[in-house]
C-alpha cells in the first residue's frame, strides 16, 4: 500500500486510480448498489452487501492509505465522529484513556459520556507538557471537580476514586482543537507503548501533507474527511487508518456492526476532492502564516496562536516534527466574548460557520458551544483560513477588528 518513492502531493493525485488499460476510465466509477449477486458463503474480499464493503469505498481507502503511509487500506466511516467512536471501541472496558484537555469538543464529550458509563476511565492532560503526559500514562492523576488553570497538567475526570495503573490508550491531536498545542508524538508514542497503551492520533488539522502520525509511532490515525481531505464543505465522512491487521479487523467489525458506513456517493466525492488537497493545503497554510503575522501587534487583538509564529509555544516543536504549520489560527480580539462575537458579526468575506478545512475561510467563537472545554478562553475565535486572495482576507478581517462594517 505504501509508495515511499512518491511524495504525498503526488500520491494525492495518483493513488486509487483504476488499472491502466486501453479504453479504461481515468477515474473509478461510482457504483450505486446496496447489494451484489452472491450465492453460497462469500469468499474473502468478495462483495455481497454494501454495509460490509463496496468498490466505491475501495478507491478512496487505497488513496488515503497511500497518503498516510499506512500498510493497509483505510476504513471509511460515516463521519469523523464515527471513526473516533470506533477508535474508542479499542479500549477495554474500564481501561484508562489519556486525552488532551483541549481535544475536539464532541470527541471530548464522547469520552466523558463513556467515563460516566464506566466504560473507560479518563485522564485529561496538557498534551504539550511531555513530562506530565508521560507521568500520566504510567500512573494517572488524582484530582476532581471543575478544571482550572491552576490544576496539575494531568487531571482525573469522572472517577473520584483515583486512576492508578497504566493507560490503555493515548489520544493525540495534530495539533489540538482549538488551542493549537503541539504534542511530541514520537516521544509520547514511545512512552505509551512502554506501558502497553495504544496511540490514536486525530490528524484532521494537519493532514498527511504536514505530518504522518503512523510514521511517528501512532497505532491508529483518524480523520474527519469532511475537512481538508475532501475540502469543499459538501459532504460528511470520516476515516481510520492503521498498519496493524488485528486493529484494522476490530475497527472494520465495529463499522459493520454499528452501520457507521459512508455512502458510495460521499466516498466518490471525497476522492474527487482529495486530488487537489496538496494545492489547497499549500495555499491555505501560506495564507494562514501571513494573516497570523499581521495579527501580531494589531490594536484589535489580545493574543494570536499559530505555530508559524516564532513566539508561539508550539513553534519549535512544530518546526521539528511537521512539514508545515497548518491553516488554523486562534485569535482573541479586544473586548472579551462580546468583542469576539462582534468580530464574527462584522466580517463580510469570512464565513461565520462551524467546521473547517474548506476552500472558503471561516471563523467562529468556540465557546458558543456548551461542549467546548471550559479551559478554552471565552473570547477565542478559531479562524480556518482558506484559499482566497490573502489581501482580500486581511482587508475584511482588519476592518472587522477595527470596528468598521
Amino acid at each position: 500500500m505504501t509508495h515511499p518513492d512518491l511524495s504525498p502531493a503526488t500520491l494525492a493525485v495518483t493513488a486509487g486510480r483504476p488499472p491502466r488499460v486501453q479504453g479504461g476510465p481515468v477515474n473509478p466509477p461510482l457504483v450505486l448498489s446496496s447489494t451484489y449477486v452472491s450465492t453460497g458463503a462469500p469468499a474473502p474480499g468478495e462483495l455481497f452487501y454494501t454495509r460490509n464493503d463496496t468498490e466505491t469505498w475501495r478507491a478512496l481507502e487505497t488513496a488515503l492509505a497511500a497518503l498516510e503511509g499506512a500498510a493497509l487500506p483505510a476504513l471509511g466511516f460515516a463521519s469523523g465522529m464515527a471513526a473516533i467512536a470506533a477508535a474508542f471501541s479499542l479500549v477495554p472496558r474500564g481501561g484508562r484513556v489519556v486525552m488532551p484537555e483541549h481535544s475536539y469538543g464532541v470527541a471530548l464529550g464522547l469520552a466523558h459520556e463513556l467515563a460516566a458509563l464506566k466504560d473507560i476511565r479518563l485522564t485529561l492532560v496538557d498534551i504539550a507538557d511531555t513530562d506530565a503526559v508521560v507521568a500520566a500514562l504510567g500512573h494517572g492523576g488524582r484530582s476532581s471537580g471543575a478544571p482550572t488553570h491552576d490544576e496539575p497538567a494531568a487531571r482525573e475526570h469522572d472517577e473520584p476514586g483515583g486512576q492508578d495503573g497504566p493507560a490503555a490508550l493515548l489520544w493525540i491531536e495534530t495539533p489540538t482543537n482549538p488551542m493549537l498545542e503541539i504534542a511530541d508524538t514520537p516521544a509520547l508514542a514511545a512512552a505509551a507503548h512502554a506501558v502497553g497503551a495504544l496511540v490514536v492520533a486525530d490528524n484532521t488539522f494537519a493532514t498527511p501533507l504536514v505530518v504522518r502520525p503512523l510514521a511517528q509511532g501512532a497505532d491508529v490515525v483518524v480523520h474527519s474527511v469532511t475537512k481538508y481531505l475532501a475540502g469543499h464543505s459538501d459532504l460528511v465522512l470520516g476515516a481510520a487508518l492503521t498498519s496493524d491487521e488485528a486493529l484494522r479487523a476490530r475497527l472494520a467489525a465495529y463499522r459493520t456492526v454499528h452501520g457507521a458506513i459512508p455512502g458510495p456517493f460521499e466516498a466518490w466525492l471525497a476522492l474527487r476532492g482529495l486530488r487537489t488537497v496538496a494545492l489547497r493545503v499549500e495555499r491555505s497554510q501560506a495564507n494562514a502564516a501571513e494573516v497570523a503575522a499581521r495579527l501580531v501587534g494589531h490594536p484589535g487583538v489580545v493574543e494570536v496562536r499559530h505555530p508559524s509564529l516564532p513566539s508561539d509555544p508550539g513553534h519549535a516543536r512544530a518546526a521539528r516534527l511537521m512539514a508545515g504549520f497548518g491553516s488554523i489560527i486562534g485569535v482573541r480580539p479586544v473586548g472579551g466574548a462580546p468583542g469576539a462575537d462582534a468580530l464574527v458579526d462584522r466580517v463580510r468575506l469570512w464565513l461565520p460557520a462551524t467546521s473547517l478545512g474548506g476552500v472558503e475561510s471561516s471563523l467562529e467563537r468556540r465557546r458558543r458551544f456548551a461542549t467546548e472545554s471550559l479551559t478554552v478562553p471565552d473570547d477565542l475565535v478559531r479562524l480556518s483560513v482558506g484559499i482566497e486572495d490573502v489581501e482580500d482576507l486581511w482587508a475584511d478581517l482588519d476592518q472587522a477588528l477595527r470596528g468598521r462594517s
